[in-house]
C-alpha cells in the first residue's frame, strides 16, 4: 500500500449511488434468521470510478487518507476505511470478476456512526461501480450477500444481512419486510394504512458507535448460544426465525442469563415485527407505536444495547403530544432513534425534542424526515437506462 493523491479530474467515467437506511422494527434479528422491517432513506453514498494505469486507488470526501494498492496488497485488510471497498473488490475477485485498475472516490452525506448504515451504503455503491467497470452484473440479492461477506470476512464486523439487502433492494414509499432466513420480501406501502397521517422522524443522538467493536460481537455470540441450545433440543427450529419463547424456556437451564435474555429479545422482536405488519395493514398507528416502545424496552433491558442518551430521547419523545411511539434504531450503543409522529405535530414534536436534549446534554440533535426512497439497484438500473 502506498499513499496517493486523488485528482478530481479523474471523476469522469461512472458513478453509482446507494442510500442509507433506517429500521422501523426488528433489531439484531437478521443474523439469526429473524424478521426485519427497514426502508431506505435519502442520505446517499456515491462511488465515482474511472480507469487507472495500474493498481487500485481509493479516496474519499469523508474519510481520512488517499491510498493506492497493488494487485497483491489489495488482499490484505488495512484496518482503515479502505477495507470496505477493498473487501468488496476481494469478494468480486473470488467470484471470478476482475475489475481492471481503477480510481474509486467516495462522496456523500450519510452520517457516520449514526446507526443509519453508512458502511453498507459504501459497500453497495462501491460494488455497483466496480461491476460496471468490470462489465459484469449481479442481481440485487447477490450484491447484498457479497457486500455482507465483505463486511464479515474482510472488515471483521459480524453484521447480518439487513443493511446491505435493503440498501440494494428498497422500494420508494415502502417498508421492506424481510425474512432473513430465506430472503423472502414483502413490500408494505407507507402511503396508506397506519402511516397515512403519520410521519417517521429520525433523531441523531450524536453518540457514535461502531459495530466492529466488541459489544456488538459479544451480543451476537450470546444470541447464537441461545440459538444453538434451541436447535439441539428442537432440531426443526434451525434458527431463531423458526423458534419460540416456549422452546427457549425449555432450554433456559443450559444458558447463561445473558444468552437467555439476548435470545428472548430476538424471539419477542420477531413477534413484534409480525404484529407491526398487521398494525400497518389495519391502519393503527397507536398499535404500531406501542410495538416500537416495547421493542425499545427489550433492546434496553434484554439485549442491553442502549445508552443513557438514547433512553432519554425515547422517553422524552413518548411523552410528547402527537407521538405514537419511539425506539432506538441500528446496532445500538448510540446512533439514532426512530419516532412515529402524527403529521399535525411534527414541528412542535421536533422543537420540543431538540430543546429537551440540548438542555440535558448540551447537544444539538439533528432530526431527519424518514422518507422512503428507492434502493441502489433501482437507481443503478435507471442510470444505466439513461446512459444507453
Amino acid at each position: 500500500m502506498t499513499k496517493t493523491f486523488f485528482d478530481p479530474a479523474l471523476l469522469a467515467s461512472f458513478a453509482a449511488s446507494a442510500p442509507a437506511r433506517v429500521n422501523l422494527l426488528g433489531e439484531h434479528t437478521d443474523y439469526t434468521g429473524g424478521l426485519v422491517m427497514p426502508f431506505a432513506i435519502p442520505f446517499i453514498t456515491t462511488a465515482h470510478i474511472s480507469p487507472a494505469p495500474e493498481g487500485f486507488h481509493f479516496s474519499s470526501d469523508f474519510f481520512t487518507g488517499d491510498f493506492a494498492f497493488s494487485h497483491t496488497d489489495i488482499l490484505t485488510p488495512q484496518q482503515n476505511w479502505t477495507d470496505y471497498p477493498a473487501g468488496v473488490l476481494h469478494e468480486l475477485q473470488l467470484l471470478g470478476i476482475y475489475p481492471p485498475p481503477f480510481h474509486l472516490h467516495l462522496a456523500g452525506n450519510v452520517p457516520i456512526g449514526a446507526g443509519l448504515s453508512s458502511s453498507a451504503s459504501v459497500e453497495v455503491a462501491s460494488c455497483l461501480a466496480m461491476l460496471h467497470h468490470a462489465g459484469a452484473a449481479l442481481c440485487g440479492e447477490d450484491v447484498a450477500l457479497l457486500c455482507r461477506r465483505a463486511e464479515n470476512t474482510f472488515v471483521g464486523s459480524p453484521c447480518g444481512i439487513m443493511d446491505q439487502f435493503v440498501i440494494a433492494a428498497a422500494k420508494a414509499d415502502h417498508v421492506l419486510l424481510l425474512h432473513t432466513d430465506d430472503l423472502q420480501v414483502e413490500y408494505l406501502p407507507l402511503s396508506h394504512g397506519a402511516l397515512r397521517n403519520s410521519r417517521i422522524l429520525i433523531c441523531n443522538s450524536a453518540v457514535k458507535h461502531s459495530v466492529a467493536t466488541g459489544e456488538y460481537g459479544t451480543r451476537r455470540t450470546e444470541a447464537e448460544q441461545g440459538q444453538a441450545a434451541i436447535r439441539k433440543t428442537f432440531p426443526n427450529s434451525t434458527n431463531l426465525g423458526k423458534a419460540t419463547v416456549t422452546q427457549l424456556d425449555a432450554v433456559a437451564a443450559t444458558l447463561s442469563d445473558q444468552a437467555y435474555r439476548r435470545t428472548r429479545h430476538i424471539l419477542t422482536e420477531n413477534a413484534r415485527v409480525l404484529a407491526a405488519r398487521e398494525a400497518m395493514l389495519q391502519g393503527s398507528p397507536s398499535q404500531l407505536g406501542a410495538l416500537m416502545l416495547d421493542a425499545h424496552r427489550s433492546m434496553r433491558d434484554d439485549f442491553q444495547a442502549s445508552c443513557e442518551e438514547i433512553d432519554f430521547l425515547v422517553d422524552t419523545a413518548a411523552a410528547l403530544e402527537g407521538c405514537f411511539g419511539a425506539r432506538m434504531t441500528g446496532g445500538g450503543f448510540g446512533g439514532c432513534t426512530v419516532n412515529l409522529v402524527d403529521a399535525y405535530y411534527v414541528d412542535s414534536f421536533t422543537t420540543a425534542l431538540r430543546r429537551a436534549y440540548k438542555a440535558r446534554y448540551n447537544i444539538d440533535a439533528e432530526v431527519y424526515f424518514g422518507e422512503a426512497v428507492d434502493g441502489a439497484m433501482a437507481r443503478f438500473s435507471k442510470q444505466k437506462e439513461a446512459t444507453q
